[in-house]
């Protein structure tokens, strides 16, 4: 008997399409009685569907109806439960943002990519920056900065100049976005368990955003990154064409 698959797809017409065909040839599970998930779609649909299953401890093996796709498969609707049983699987581990704004509210939020501070209002914003209680930056002038896991590490954080990490590295990369001052500071590598605290300097006069995978969290005070290794999201690929293979080939592209 073959796994029970859950199907998940974005409001595009292709994802549409591409879930109306399978469904019709392999019906569609409840996702709490799931064995399997499968997302169509992009990344950003992808990126969704994982916080959606993350308490479920189901993978989900994303295929791509969307644009770049580096966290999905090629899509095809033939062979799809041989692709289920043969797939490699990829455990990776959140980020948790505990951002505080200016008013004293306290927002949390988990990032599979990455937590981005960025600017509101027309002017640079300031940002303090300590690393597990140390002072690093007393005064960064910038657009914003990032924290990304090496999953995410080839999204917004590659786009900004940051580095691509091995999925088994053991490090987060610490991007600034913009940097005006210091301005030869190109960020930082640090271990997976550092603690990372932005205070935003002039908040008022000078406000920030916090994202978690896109999800904003305005005029904020402080934001405090770590990683969440209580929270695990299981992702699958086709073998030959894993998280670790795509995050080598995307440094020779």
């Amino acid at each position: 008997m073959g796994q029970k698959i859950a199907f998940r797809a974005s409001a595009t017409p292709v994802a549409q399409a591409a879930l109306a065909e399978l469904v019709a040839r392999h019906g569609d599970t409840p996702l709490a009685a799931a064995d399997v998930v499968v997302a169509l779609g992009g990344d950003g649909f992808m990126l969704q569907t994982l916080h959606e299953t993350q308490g479920l401890g189901v993978p989900v093996y994303g295929m791509n109806c969307g644009t770049i796709g580096f966290l999905m498969n090629g899509y095809s609707a033939e062979g799809l439960a041989q692709r289920l049983e043969t797939a490699e699987e990829a455990v990776i581990h959140p980020l948790a943002m505990r951002a505080v704004g200016i008013d004293g509210h306290v927002t949390e939020a988990l990032a599979i990519n990455e937590v981005s501070l960025l600017r509101q209002g027309a002017q640079a914003a300031k940002l303090r920056i300590l690393v597990d209680g140390v002072e690093r930056l007393a005064e960064l002038v910038c657009d914003g900065a990032m924290v990304a896991t090496p999953a995410g590490s080839t999204a917004y954080n590659y786009s900004a100049h940051g580095p691509i990490l091995p999925i088994g590295a053991g490090v987060l990369a610490l991007t600034p976005l913009a940097a005006f001052r210091p301005r030869r500071w190109r960020g930082a590598l640090l271990p997976q368990k550092a603690v990372v605290r932005f205070e935003i300097l002039e908040a008022d006069k000078r406000p920030v955003r916090a994202d978690a995978d896109s999800r904003p969290v305005p005029n904020v005070a402080v934001v405090e990154v770590r990683q969440d290794t209580s929270v695990s999201h299981r992702i699958l690929f086709d073998p030959g064409h894993g998280l670790e293979e795509r995050l080598i080939v995307e440094q020779f592209a």
